[in-house]
């Protein structure tokens, strides 16, 4: 029986079917719902996290942050990988289903180690974090293998939940097929900013008013719904299959620059016979620059290269001149993107300031509501919220009468006050967390680390909102400037490269705290990070990672004069087509800026 070509799509084909029996609006409310569930659950889970690895563990502040560093590591790494699964093997249905389940298994197995008695040390009330029993291997194995599966699944449902939306909406024969499209990117992205607020104060107010085993399980029943609705939408579907992906392209033309090393490069102005591209390519022969890889292109023996149609035999051995220049774009941002790993560092200090935040008066007003310490995050996404809401349609109109740019500050400059604001904050930082301490000392609490300083915990507002600020500037910069470099069919490598960055951040955040507690703690000293906040000295904790950032805007700046000017006269023409997947694939990573911010992307 002969498949119907509908419900048969393939990903790398220009045309895309769509009927009223597969996918549309229909699918929406199935693959909406299972996103807004999942950040909700996985939000939720992280943001309290380190009181429960202090208060249930009995880890120190230390262990407890480096765990919640390597755990976001891991969970801004695996997506990269899901893309790639998705993209060259499974297709993006398998890949989220599979995300869904994993997840949901591994907030169950954490919300175990809650209701189990046996899942955890015994307590240890009133007792110092040093007097309390260590946990066994056994009980250490289920909490991460807790927290792995839940990177792990998620993996599988960030970096295909938006495009595989989009896939049951795409259909060019459409004349409003683009106004549809948008509204499904407002629709997306306004569920996830619910999703996140939702997750920071209410998932963390049941955890603090109801304990670990509530707190725990909603977020279980949660991810559970969302699996059920996501599978329940599957009969609905497009499903497209995988093609090849762009990592593929970057591996094939690094084999084959190896494998053709023998070969010697032409002079500059050679006969553009010699290097291979596609009929109609406007990219004939390969850049100056890092010429190494234009070997990859070369062809060495036409007979043993080509075949009669004019392809590669064997694209392993021979890539076409846009697969080098596309590996040539990404490696020549990479200085440029190094210099957001220190601002990722500074992002992702937020167990410390919960620890702060605890031990503080975290009344709204004097006698009114009070703040979980888990929920200040809130403020730096109130601020990054409204900056975003305001810079195209307030900050860049005001901008553009003084820089006499049409766009107000240009992408660089965007980026570079970001790490400059970012700086400011971790000072800002330090001074706060001074003055806490030494208030907490002249209340005589030296030796009570749990004692409540006589001081409000909105003091602790303005380094969060100064967070928020730098990830609108540098952050979204950072994205819009990787889509400006690359071609369409890059585009989603810009978010990856972001992703990636947080996830180097995180490692480099655990690396800077375990230096920081030997090293200040040797010969019995109190270190700089102990248990005790009054008795440590996190303000020169902060002061460190403000000295680190100042030296990393000196670092961006020369990355910037290196990299040289970004205008058109520079630019490489790509070959780009109307009309194709190509479009889209633009229009998603477009629309991606609105959520490629660390809050979004931190676990």
């Amino acid at each position: 029986m002969e498949k119907n070509p509908c419900d048969q799509i393939k990903h790398g084909e220009e045309e895309k079917h769509l009927t009223t029996k597969l996918g549309g609006l229909k699918t929406l409310a199935f693959v909406i719902s299972t996103e807004t569930f999942e950040k909700v659950a996985s939000f939720g889970l992280h943001a309290n996290m380190i009181l429960y690895l202090i208060n249930e563990y009995h880890m120190s502040n230390a262990k407890g942050a480096n765990v919640l560093f390597l755990w976001s590591a891991i969970s801004n790494f695996m997506p990269i990988l899901g893309a790639f699964l998705s993209d060259s093997f499974l297709g993006r249905f398998r890949v989220i289903a599979l995300g869904t389940f994993v997840s949901l298994l591994g907030m169950s197995l954490l919300w175990l180690t809650a209701a189990l008695p046996q899942a955890t040390p015994p307590q240890c009330n009133g007792l110092a974090t040093e007097s309390c029993a260590s946990p066994k291997a056994a009980q250490l194995a289920l909490l991460f293998s807790s927290l792995a599966l839940m990177s792990t699944g998620a993996s599988g449902i960030r970096p295909c939940a938006l495009a595989f939306g989009a896939d049951q909406l795409y259909n060019p024969s459409n004349p409003e097929n683009k106004r549809v499209l948008q509204s499904f990117f407002n629709w997306y992205y306004a569920s996830v900013g619910l999703s996140l607020m939702v997750s920071i104060t209410v998932i963390v107010y049941i955890q603090d008013a109801a304990g670990w085993v509530i707190g725990f399980g909603v977020p279980a029943g949660l991810m559970f719904l969302s699996t059920v609705m996501f599978l329940l939408g599957s009969p609905l579907y497009i499903k497209l299959m995988p093609d090849k992906s762009l990592f593929t392209s970057f591996a094939q033309v690094m084999v084959a620059a190896w494998q053709n090393k023998h070969l010697a490069l032409p002079p500059m102005e050679s006969d553009p016979g010699i290097w291979y591209y596609h009929k109609g390519s406007k990219l004939i022969a390969p850049t100056q620059k890092l010429r190494f890889l234009n070997k990859a292109c070369m062809i060495g023996n036409p007979e043993k290269d080509i075949d009669m149609d004019g392809r590669a035999i064997n694209p392993w051995n021979l890539c076409t001149v846009k697969q080098v220049e596309e590996l040539k774009a990404l490696i020549k941002v990479l200085p440029i993107w190094s210099s957001g790993i220190m601002i990722a560092v500074s992002i992702s200090q937020h167990s410390f300031q919960v620890l702060q935040a605890r031990v503080m008066d975290r009344h709204l007003i004097p006698g009114g509501l009070k703040i979980p310490a888990g929920s200040f995050g809130v403020f730096a996404m109130i601020t990054l919220t409204i900056w975003v809401a305001t810079y195209d349609q307030i900050i860049v109109p005001l901008l553009s009468k003084f820089t006499k740019r049409s766009r107000g500050f240009s992408l660089k400059e965007r980026m570079g006050i970001g790490l400059a604001i970012s700086c400011v904050a971790m000072a800002v930082a330090a001074m706060v967390e001074s003055k806490r301490r030494a208030t907490a000392i002249r209340q005589g609490l030296g030796d009570e680390p749990h004692g409540m300083v006589h001081m409000s915990a909105m003091w602790l507002v303005p380094q969060y909102s100064l967070i928020g600020l730098a990830e609108g500037l540098n952050a979204i910069g950072q994205i819009e400037f990787y889509y400006s470099q690359f071609p369409k069919s890059m585009a989603s490598i810009g978010v990856a490269l972001f992703a990636l960055g947080m996830a180097v951040g995180n490692l480099v955040s655990s690396l800077i705290v375990g230096t920081v507690d030997k090293l200040t703690s040797k010969g019995g000293k109190q270190s700089w990070v102990s248990n005790n906040l009054n008795m440590g000295h996190y303000d020169y904790y902060y002061w460190i990672l403000t000295i680190l950032s100042v030296i990393n805007v000196f670092y961006y700046l020369i990355c910037c004069w290196d990299f040289g000017s970004s205008d058109n006269k520079n630019k490489i023409v790509w070959d780009e087509e109307e009309g194709t997947e190509d479009e889209l694939e633009l229009e998603l990573g477009d629309r991606a800026k609105g959520v490629a911010s660390p809050i979004v992307f931190t676990h």
